[in-house]
Parts: C-alpha cells; sequence; structure tokens
C-alpha cells in the first residue's frame, strides 16, 4: 500500500513529519517497508527559460539552444526536442546532474562538434511521465532558477506500507490515518460525503440471482460527462502509488479504492444489453478481462453481466468489451459487495490478481456502499461533468450489529501492561468502537473483530507493545531440570558429530516441486495455493534439496562440497526425523602422492552413516547391510543399513542415473539418508557415560582367509563370525579381498579375542579359531590353504 504524505495529511490533522509517522506506523503494527522522496532525486534540476533557439550547423533535427538558468551567464545546450523554441520555459540539468529516467549522469560534450553543457528534460526523463514527444513547458510566470521539485511541489513522500490480510481496513489511506489518529499522531479529520439526490431514475436495471456471492448491488447512471484527463493531483498520486493514469473515469474510481478502500466500477453504458445482473457464471461462459486476457469461467464464480454476455468478473476485474473510452458519454456505476471467500477462490482458480481482488476476498465495509457511491458520483460530476440518476439499491449489505465483552482488567491480565479504563475506551473509540455497558460494538470496517483478546490487541498496539514490561518467568529453586526431549537431544549430537567431521550443514526448502517429488518416491502432500508451482509438493526426501545445494556450490567453483541437512521428510503416515548427507567432488585436493584429486564413492557415504548413527546411540555393531537401497538409488552402488530387514535405520550409496539427470546432480554425487525415529532408544542408561573400564588382559588377534562364493555378502560372513564365540570375540574387521583373474574369490579377517579372568592358551585360540571356521563354513566359506 503506497501513499504521499499530502495524501494522509487530507484525512489527517497533524504537524508530525514522515520519520515520525513511519516510526509511528510501524509501532502500531503496520509495518513501513520503504519511505521515499521523490523530490531528493530532482533536488539539482531548475527551472529555465530558453533564450534563444537556432538550427543545429551539423544536424537538421537537433538545435542549438541559449538557456537561461539563473545562476549567472546563459549556458549553451544542444537539445532534438521538437518544442524546443525562444521563451519557453521548462527543467533544465547541468552537468553533473543524475537524470533518473535515462540513467545517466550529465556532462559536458560536443554534440555533432558544438558543446552541450547540460540537458532540458521531458517528463519521462525524470520519471514523471510517459510522455516523451518534447521537453516539458511550465508557465512563463515560473521563476527561473528555483529547484523545479519545490516549484512543481513534488517535495511529497511516499510510504510503502506493508498490510497484513487481518487490516482490510487499512486497505485505504483513511484507515491508515485512523489508526494514526487513535495512536495520538493527529485528528481525523471528518470525511465530507457530498448529498446527491439524482435528477432521473436509473435507466439500467439492476437485479441480483447470486445472493450468496454478492449480497448487494447498489449503482446509478451519468449521462452527458465527458472522459478527459483526470486532474494533475489526482494523477500524481495515483504514480506515487504505482497506479498509470489512464483516463479521468478510471483514475478516479482507483483513487476511491485507494483512498477509501472502496473498490468500484464504471461500465460503458453504450456497451450494455438489458439489465445488469450479479449471478453465477454458466458452463461454458467466458470472459476477455481488461488486461486482455481470455478466462473460462465456472458455475462457482460470481458476474456481472447484461442480457447478451459476461462484462466483470465479480470483484476481481471488469470486462474489456464494456469499458470505458475517450467517447463515452453515460456510464453505470457498480458499487456492490461481494462474498470475500469466493473472491479468494475465484481468483485462486483463474490465477487472477488485482487491487480490487485484494480488498474483496479480505473483506470491504459493509457499511460504506452508500456513502462510498456518493463519493464517487460527486468526483466524476466535479471533474467530468455530467447528470446523475437516482440511486438502485439491490440486495442488502451483511451489517449485522457485532457486540463484544469488554473488561479493562483483561488488557492487564493478557496484554501484559496496565492501562487505565479511561484510556481504553478512549483508544477503541478513536478506533470506531462503541464502548457502553461493558460491551463494545465493532465498527463494520473491522472485519477482524471477533471476541474479547481482539479488544485487548487493539488497545495494547495503540498504547504502545514497546510499554510493555519485561517480566521474568518465575523460576523454581535447586537445580533446573532438563528441558530437552530425548529426541532433540539426539538432533543435537548429531549435528555437532557432522560438524566435527568437517560437514557444512545446509537448510533447505521444505517446499519442492511435483516433478523432484516425483523423481525421489512422490508427494504425499501438495498445496493448493502454493507460493510459486516450484514449491509445491512438501518434500518426500532430502536429497533434492541438498542437490540443489550442491549443485549451487558447484557452479561456483566449490571442488569438494560436503553438506548434512537435519529436516523432516513428510510422507502420508506424518512428518519423520531424518539426516540427509550429500558428497560431490574431491574427497582430497591433489597432491604429490597421486597427483590428481581424489574423488568420492559410496564407501566415503557409508563412513558417515555409520560416525552419524554412532552418534545418534545406534546399536552400529548390530547392524546389518543389504544391497539395493531403493528406487532413487543406483542399483549396484548403494545399500541399505538396519536391524533386520523391518528395521531400516539408513540408506546410502550413488544416486540413480535417472534420478541424477532428473535433478542435475553434480557428477559423482553420493548421498545417505539416516532415519532418526528408527533408531531404538538405549536402554536402562541415563544421561551419564558409563564409567570406562579398560580391560586387564591383553587382547589377541588372528588373521583368518576364506574362500567364499562370489554372491556372498561380506557383512555376512563378518556378523557369522563374530556370533561364533560372544564372549570372547570382541571385533570382527574385514580388512582384505582379493580375487586372480578367473579364481575364487577371497576374503580376510581379522578377529580380536578379549580374554576376560585369564590369559588364554593355545588350546583355547584353536577352539575358538574352530568355531571362527565352522560359523564361515555354514555360508559356504572354505579357510584358505
Amino acid at each position: 500500500m503506497k501513499f504521499t504524505l499530502s495524501w494522509l495529511k487530507d484525512h489527517l490533522d497533524t504537524a508530525a513529519g514522515a520519520e515520525e509517522i513511519a516510526a509511528k506506523l510501524t509501532a502500531i503494527g503496520l509495518e513501513v517497508e520503504g519511505v521515499e522522496n521523490p523530490a531528493e532525486a530532482l533536488r539539482p534540476f531548475t527551472v529555465a527559460r530558453v533564450l534563444t533557439a537556432d538550427r543545429h550547423p551539423q544536424a537538421d533535427k537537433l538545435q542549438v539552444l541559449t538557456v537561461d538558468t539563473g545562476a549567472g551567464d546563459p549556458l549553451q545546450v544542444v537539445c532534438g526536442a521538437p518544442n524546443a523554441r525562444a521563451g519557453l520555459v521548462g527543467v533544465f540539468g547541468g552537468p553533473g546532474t543524475y537524470v533518473p529516467g535515462s540513467d545517466m549522469t550529465l556532462k559536458k560534450a560536443a554534440i555533432r562538434g558544438v558543446e552541450s553543457n547540460g540537458m532540458m528534460c521531458s517528463y519521462r526523463e525524470l520519471e514523471l511521465g510517459d510522455d516523451h514527444s518534447g521537453i516539458i513547458e511550465l508557465p512563463a510566470e515560473a521563476p527561473v532558477g528555483t529547484s523545479f521539485a519545490d516549484y512543481a511541489g513534488l517535495d511529497d513522500p511516499v510510504f510503502d506500507v506493508a498490510i497484513t490480510p487481518n487490516r482490510q481496513d487499512c486497505m485505504g489511506v483513511r484507515g491508515i490515518a485512523r489508526d494514526l489518529a487513535a495512536a495520538d499522531v493527529g485528528a481525523l479529520k471528518p470525511l465530507a460525503v457530498p448529498a446527491i439526490e439524482g435528477g432521473f431514475d436509473c435507466p439500467v436495471p439492476i437485479r441480483i440471482e447470486d445472493p450468496e456471492g454478492c449480497p448487494a448491488f447498489f449503482g446509478r447512471t451519468i449521462r452527458g460527462l465527458r472522459n478527459g484527463e483526470a486532474p494533475e493531483w489526482i494523477r500524481r498520486r495515483l504514480s506515487a502509488a504505482g497506479q498509470r493514469p489512464i483516463s479521468a473515469l478510471v483514475d478516479l474510481t482507483n483513487y476511491v479504492m485507494l483512498d477509501l478502500g472502496r473498490p468500484s466500477h464504471v461500465y460503458d453504458v453504450a456497451q450494455l444489453s438489458g439489465a445488469v445482473t450479479a449471478r453465477r457464471a454458466r458452463d461454458g461462459e467466458t470472459v476477455t478481462a481488461l488486461n486482455g486476457k481470455d478466462y473460462a469461467l465456472t458455475p462457482a464464480m460470481t458476474v456481472i453481466a447484461d442480457d447478451a454476455q459476461v462484462h466483470d468478473i465479480g470483484g476481481i476485474m471488469g470486462g474489456e468489451h464494456s469499458g470505458v473510452a475517450d467517447g463515452t458519454t453515460e456510464v453505470l456505476l457498480e458499487v456492490a459487495w461481494f462474498d470475500p471467500e469466493r473472491i479468494a477462490r475465484t481468483g485462486q482458480a483463474l490465477a487472477l490478481t488485482s487491487d480490487a481482488r485484494s480488498r474483496f476476498e479480505r473483506g470491504v465495509d459493509p457499511g460504506f456502499l452508500d456513502d462510498g457511491l456518493a463519493i464517487l458520483t460527486g468526483l466524476i460530476l466535479e471533474h467530468c461533468g455530467g447528470e446523475a440518476s437516482r440511486v438502485e439499491r439491490v440486495g442488502t449489505p451483511p451489517l449485522s450489529e457485532r457486540r463484544i465483552a469488554f473488561d479493562p482488567a483483561r488488557t492487564a491480565s493478557l496484554g501484559g501492561v496496565e492501562v487505565p479504563p479511561a484510556e481504553q475506551v478512549a483508544i477503541l473509540e478513536r478506533l470506531g468502537f462503541t464502548v457502553s455497558g461493558g460491551e463494545a460494538s465493532v465498527p463494520t470496517w473491522r472485519r477482524d473483530i471477533d471476541g474479547p483478546a481482539d479488544l485487548v490487541e487493539e488497545v495494547t498496539r495503540i498504547h504502545g507493545f514497546d510499554r510493555i514490561p519485561s517480566t521474568p518467568l518465575p523460576r523454581a529453586s535447586g537445580v533446573a531440570r532438563p528441558v530437552a526431549t530425548a529426541s532433540q537431544r539426539v538432533e543435537r549430537r548429531v549435528r555437532r558429530a557432522a560438524a566435527a567431521r568437517g560437514l557444512d550443514e545446509a537448510v533447505t526448502w521444505s517446499f519442492i516441486a511435483p516433478a523432484e517429488a516425483d523423481a525421489v518416491g512422490g508427494a504425499a502432500h501438495v498445496l493448493a495455493n502454493p507460493i510459486s508451482e516450484e514449491m509445491k509438493a512438501m518434500r518426500p526426501s532430502l536429497l533434492p534439496g541438498l542437490v540443489a545445494a550442491a549443485r549451487r556450490n558447484a557452479d561456483r567453483g566449490q571442488p569438494g562440497i560436503r553438506l548434512f541437512e537435519l529436516g523432516r521428510r513428510y510422507l502420508a503416515e506424518g512428518e519423520r526425523p531424518t539426516v540427509g548427507i550429500l558428497l560431490a567432488g574431491s574427497r582430497e585436493p591433489r597432491g604429490w602422492r597421486s597427483g590428481k584429486a581424489q574423488g568420492v564413492d559410496a564407501f566415503d557415504a557409508k563412513a558417515e552413516v555409520l560416525a552419524l548413527l554412532e552418534a545418534a546411540g545406534a546399536p552400529v555393531a548390530n547392524l546389518q547391510l543389504a544391497p539395493g537401497a531403493g528406487e532413487a538409488w543406483h542399483p549396484g552402488r548403494s545399500a541399505r543399513l538396519g536391524l533386520g530387514p523391518r528395521q531400516l535405520l539408513a540408506v546410502f550409496g550413488e544416486l540413480h542415473p535417472r534420478l541424477a539427470k532428473a535433478l542435475d546432480a553434480p557428477a559423482g554425487t553420493v548421498a545417505a539418508e539416516i532415519y532418526l525415529d528408527a533408531i531404538p532408544a538405549p536402554r536402562g542408561q541415563g544421561r551419564a557415560r558409563p564409567a570406562f573400564a579398560p580391560p586387564a588382559l591383553q587382547a589377541v588377534t588372528r588373521d583368518f582367509a576364506f574362500t567364499v562364493p562370489a554372491e556372498l555378502a561380506a557383512d555376512a560372513l563378518v556378523r557369522a563370525v563374530r556370533g561364533a564365540d560372544k564372549a570372547l570375540i570382541t571385533g570382527v574387521r574385514l580388512f582384505d579381498r582379493y580375487q586372480p583373474e578367473g579364481g575364487d574369490l577371497s576374503l580376510a579377517l581379522e578377529v580380536t579375542l578379549q580374554p576376560q579372568d585369564r590369559t588364554l592358551t593355545d588350546a583355547d585360540i584353536k577352539a575358538v579359531s574352530d568355531k571362527v571356521v565352522a560359523a564361515a563354513g555354514k555360508l559356504g566359506a572354505v579357510l584358505r590353504g
């Protein structure tokens, strides 16, 4: 919402400056995103008079002007404007002046061999309009040498205020002025509503066939008008608000919308056929809107139509066919009230936004139809002439009185600040409430007020959130109890362990594109009204976000990428806490030993998974490894880790080539996902670590080399050997894999035996060795000779 300081002061009697007003707006909940003063950029430009204008000796379309800038001797300026002539008073920019519309800084230069000391400017060059047909022409009596910004009254700061969806009353300048007046920044001026009786009956019948979508439709015609150009002050204010001036009728309706928060529409009566009706659209109907686009309508939408066709998507945008033009002499004014929910659903379905929609879907004041129509009529009659008909009122706006219990004591108990009851009543009354008998009557423009807590909020924000004292919560004596949950403690340990291992934490969006979600299994939850199509699906995996982050790093020349993310996956059964890991690029930079950088592989991902699982408290020694991690993973270069086939804790490996291509992953990317909610909670352990008790006796290691079937997984062999004697065998490690060309596969294991109460004898070691060989033999492994 943009408006100028002078515009605000039409409604607010105040001596406050722009900075004070901006600070107060933010303090009362209307965040000011910026304040700009167009005069600052135009301050160096001055009013100047052309003394002489002669043809350029080297160019027929250029003239050499002598310009009196009021600052000494006249200056010579080369100008190509067709309206440049002796005696013209315009706007001059000298050397060193920045021209905003041309994005250049002027300097003394020779143009076709003739020296030029600055330029005479057009409206477009000063960003005051689109006119670039010639230089600006000012009245002959304009004071030469004065600042053009001061002469033209451009010293008018422009506020840009962010309006939250619940504050529909502040979608107009008057609503913002009302809030400022309630905060003692000034006094709210009375709203002048002209009394226009009308000299004849409205010749266009108005009907409502969809009372749910359009409960009230007020209208009247104005005949004999002239649709010329709106007054300069209105065009200037519209431009400051980001609106492009079009014509008097269009500009006046836009002005009333921005000024008072009351959208309206004007129809060219000459383009209408029969009665104008608010009804539901019919199957197959279309309309060409004022933006030039065609829209297919459905019966769920409210439209304004005559006997021949649809002319308006109700409350959102008018139709091109019945729009006013320069030759329009008779119009029908529409001031209606549309159901906010219907407007929101229609706008979403058509993907159509407009200033009118943004106000109607929030809820326009249902008590302002008559006054809004009268004010718009008065402006049109004043600036376009003509004669108005009597008002045609069809339907009834929803004006049921809302009264809410008001207890001044709740401001202290709920808002945390003591405000005298009399001051609370004064604040509410300045905001438009009526307080009496322990109740507050809600004004029609405050659709967001629903209960007593809302009254507390109104009092508190106007009194000042910054005046709420900081009061610490009561704290029990003694040692504070831990507040982190078990899952939070696990996440903290995992995050610290990942960072300690050199992984960089990434935080990616929980919403991804549907195509990305489909590539990793499909989204269970898809948003109906997303921010964009690229953020429509809730992620079923952390991989798409991590791949995108890795790609951005790789594109910027990062040689080694090591990322992790601790976030949530969103599945049909609910949210699942997950750790995602991604490694890409080089593991180590090239050095003198290898001569080239060492890339990453699936075993690097496995190492990170095992380290983080151990940090999370998972029983790493009992994990079982199985090939194949799923459809998103490379079938021969990925695996899964779990505590049996049904309790999956992690997957890791290379991405499937199809997925890597779909996500545009960096070459050689490996990744992993750890499912934190699948890790079993440790039993019988408190927060403290068990005491370290090193064994009193020295461990014994023995190596075993087995010839194994080619299809036997090494992990299966390791687990079988470890289970051969659980009392003495405390560690089994695969340290060699050997397979000569055409020969059998050989796996070598290092087995650690840890005696507990006595030193092992040769016989004890042989007995355990026999158990190891026997356990391996059950899998088809044979001790290599």
